[in-house]
């Protein structure tokens, strides 16, 4: 279970009698309730590896909550009921593959019934088969084995299409939704239909998405047909998402709360994954498109360098601080005090700017002041706390001579960076500029040459910097460049269908998202994202509280996963398909408050969250199907698994601040967002996860408002700054580091923000904006050429041409005079 987040600490008795009993009985209990709240901190780093998705079995298994237990036996039974009606005597595995084939679509035929009960009887007959026969199974690897052979045969049979058709008659199901709308609770019994179709779709989507070895060229041509059918338009002119997007605004504005969210957010997730492509074929389309635009190459691989990295040791602990005050305060100035040592400190050197006063040191001022703290600081207590000084860290003795030479990053240089800096410089020695020429160098001292020679080295040309030179000459000759060549891309096609209401989804997942995090208070206009986990009769025993408590935060944790990884998911292929496809859905999302519910999420005890044992390993799927149930105590379910960490919950964090740091980056409007919601402290408490990519995403969004928050803040996190620079990429000219008057300045947020959205809106209106009455359209002025033209005239038009001619030409009195005076 999580652990609360804010922890009491006792105040010490008054009377002399009882002060160093009280005073001992304090420290052991602050020295355990640190020690539990900081949780890993001491320990090795974490062996977590970021990817597209967690194992193959973890994301099966979450697409079931711990209340559906039940109805696996559910679907086995009606399949069975059903299987031996038909096939007697011999079991599914038994059969040929054309005895299958005959028998599935038996099936398909079946699902096109009237009656409802029926067709979901042969709906869960599909999903057991889906889900592997698991009753003719003996092990977990044989049930993923039929599973996956039974999810292409269903999708070879059509099977897909057909649940696509009964999805969208239970989305249109306005008896279920307004019954729902009127029931003051709801439960698993409400969405029955829903989720089993959801079921079964997920596990298509996410079985053929995941390529195996042995796959034979069958089944990869199945998986290339059936992503292009996902990410085609279908029967509706949409791709399939934009009906799972429709869900999700349909849940949100309570006219379907019965509608199963985490399931549809699961497989929208996974069919956005499946259809634009992970990270590392985001990372090929990038190289890809480079070489289109005749650009140099990446200067390393950005996925490969973060994997490499290695997590710094956080900022000194309270505990490690309090023994460095107290010893100062006692006058052992000869002895070292015992200071964690920061990994990232090349040289064993003193640090020259390090302050006599320990809080100075680590702690941001700011994080007393604005009550941010989710830890407790006892810095800020009256009473003087002497715990015994903790034992030096066991580390293995390579570790401080294992770093690799160098950054790990190469610098990167701007075109506007260049002229910015020749701009000053010549305006210093000259005396005049010469607007955007960066190769003129007449006048300027040798040591501008050479700074410029290495700026030049450096210079970084992004897609988007092209794309935008490109659209602003697309917007300002639109005769010369003549009409641009869009292609159908499937994050093309996305946007399209997307553009429309946008906002809404945004809204709409912002909502949930808000509605899962662990700091949100539970309120009665809230949206109710528990209706495909409560049960319909609520538990009666605290074992069975237990276990739907764990089954609840399990719930909201798998749908923050699945919403992180699908905003990250647009971010990128937008950005990648053209740099104002990205901005729109930034734009949204700052104007609908991401930015502070991201440091809301983030102000919690981030380690306890990391750390969380949600979860029931006897209880998830496949292990729960093949084994024989365990009988579940409130002690095993207090324990929880023995992971060190929640790879999910990690995994959630990574992706919420790759977000942040999309949305804030080079806009200096957001950064300051992040300065006046005062995230520094909460960004900085989340130092302590050991996890290298969390941290260098951390530390880039420290790194982007470090000269807004003034000298006195580096001076105290002097070992922060230290982090940046060793794990950030460098900008050779920024001046990140050095608080400078006129760029702390405040900036006009409204203009930043309202240029853009006119960019983003001249964009839109040119590209897609296909009614519009373009003032360029040629027009033919040649009477010959125009009289001359073909026209296509209806069949009935010649028989009855003599009459129209007479009726509405000859029969009509023509006023010359009033045809002049109109004139």
């Amino acid at each position: 279970m999580q652990q609360t987040d804010d922890m009491e600490v006792p105040l010490l008795n008054d009377s002399n009698s009882n002060r160093q009993k009280s005073l001992a009985q304090e420290r052991d209990g602050f020295s355990h309730q640190l020690k539990d709240s900081e949780g890993s901190m001491e320990s090795p780093n974490l062996e977590f590896e970021y990817g597209d998705t967690d194992g193959f079995t973890a994301e099966l298994s979450e697409l079931y909550s711990y209340t559906e237990e039940p109805e696996f036996s559910l679907n086995r039974d009606y399949f069975e009921e059903d299987f031996k009606n038909h096939v007697k005597g011999r079991r599914w595995m038994e059969l040929s593959l054309e005895e299958q084939r005959a028998y599935v679509m038996r099936l398909l035929d079946a699902l096109e019934v009237t009656d409802r009960d029926k067709r979901l009887k042969v709906a869960r007959a599909i999903l057991y088969l889906a889900q592997g026969v698991f009753d003719e199974c003996d092990t977990e690897t044989d049930v993923l084995y039929w599973s996956r052979h039974n999810v292409f045969l269903l999708y070879d049979m059509g099977i897909f299409t057909a649940l696509l058709e009964l999805l969208s008659m239970e989305i249109d199901n306005n008896q279920a939704c307004s019954t729902a709308v009127r029931k003051p609770a709801i439960s698993l019994a409400d969405s029955t239909e829903l989720r089993v179709l959801l079921s079964i779709m997920y596990l298509m989507v996410e079985t053929i998405r995941v390529e195996m070895e042995g796959d034979s060229p069958e089944r990869k041509a199945a998986r290339e047909a059936f992503k292009t059918e996902l990410g085609s338009p279908l029967n509706n002119g949409e791709p399939f998402a934009l009906l799972l997007f429709t869900m999700v605004t349909k849940f949100c504005s309570m006219n379907a709360p019965h509608f199963p969210m985490k399931k549809v957010l699961l497989l929208l997730w996974k069919t956005i994954l499946f259809t634009l492509g992970g990270f590392e074929e985001l990372q090929e389309m990038k190289v890809r498109m480079r070489e289109q635009f005749n650009l140099p190459p990446l200067p390393e691989d950005s996925i490969k360098v973060v994997r490499n990295m290695r997590a710094a040791s956080p900022p000194a602990s309270a505990m490690e601080l309090i023994e460095q005050q107290q010893q100062q305060k006692r006058g052992r100035r000869s002895r070292r005090p015992l200071v964690k040592q920061d990994s990232l400190d090349t040289y064993n050197e003193r640090d020259p700017f390090k302050n006599d006063d320990a809080r100075d040191e680590e702690d941001d001022p700011e994080d007393v002041d604005s009550g941010i703290e989710g830890e407790v600081d006892p810095l800020d207590r009256d009473v003087i706390i002497q715990p015994p000084p903790p034992p030096p860290p066991l580390r293995p003795p390579t570790e401080r001579v294992s770093f690799p030479k160098g950054l790990p990053w190469a610098p990167k240089v701007r075109e506007k960076d260049i002229e910015h800096f020749l701009e000053t410089s010549r305006n210093k020695f000259i005396g005049f500029t010469l607007g955007n020429d960066t190769d003129t160098l007449v006048g300027l001292p040798r040591p501008i040459h050479e700074s410029v020679k290495t700026l030049k080295q450096h210079k970084y040309v992004s897609i988007a910097e092209v794309q935008i030179k490109r659209e602003e000459e697309l917007q300002q000759c639109p005769m010369t460049m003549g009409e641009e060549e869009v292609e159908e891309t499937p994050a093309e096609i996305l946007y399209l269908g997307m553009l429309p209401s946008l906002s809404q989804y945004v809204i709409a997942l912002l909502k949930l998202l808000l509605a899962a995090a662990p700091t949100s208070k539970a309120k009665t206009d809230s949206i109710n994202i528990l209706a495909d986990v409560l049960p319909e009769e609520m538990p009666i025993t605290v074992l069975q509280s237990m276990k739907l408590g764990i089954d609840v935060n399990r719930h909201k944790e798998i749908i923050v996963k699945a919403i992180s990884a699908l905003l990250l998911l647009l971010l990128k292929h937008f950005k990648l398909n053209h740099i104002y496809q990205f901005d729109y859905v930034a734009q949204h999302l700052v104007f609908a408050n991401c930015i502070p519910l991201i440091l809301k999420f983030f102000n919690q005890n981030i380690m306890s969250y990391i750390s969380a044992k949600n979860s029931i390993c006897a209880l998830d799927f496949p292990h729960c199907v093949v084994h024989e149930m365990p009988e579940l105590t409130a002690e095993s379910l207090e324990a929880g698994d023995s992971n060190q960490f929640c790879w999910r919950n990690l995994f959630s964090c990574i992706n919420l601040l790759r977000i942040l740091n999309k949305i804030t980056k080079w806009k200096h409007s957001r950064t300051m967002m992040l300065v006046v919601f005062k995230s520094a402290p909460i960004l900085k408490r989340a130092l302590k996860v050991k996890q290298a990519m969390m941290q260098l995403y951390v530390l880039k969004l420290l790194k982007i408002q470090t000269k807004y928050l003034g000298r006195q803040w580096r001076k105290s996190n002097m070992k922060t700054m230290s982090a940046i620079y060793q794990k950030v990429r460098h900008r050779l000219n920024d001046d990140w580091a050095y608080g400078n008057d006129i760029d702390a300045r405040p900036w006009d947020f409204q203009a930043e923000e309202c240029a853009l959205r006119e960019s983003i809106e001249k964009f839109n209106t040119r590209r897609y904006d296909k009614n519009q009455n373009n003032e360029f359209t040629p027009v033919d002025n040649c009477l010959q050429s125009v009289l001359g033209q073909r026209v296509d005239l209806p069949e009935d038009f010649h028989y009855s041409y003599e009459m129209w001619l007479e009726r509405e030409v000859f029969s009509q009195p023509i006023q010359w005079e009033g045809l002049l005076q109109a004139q």
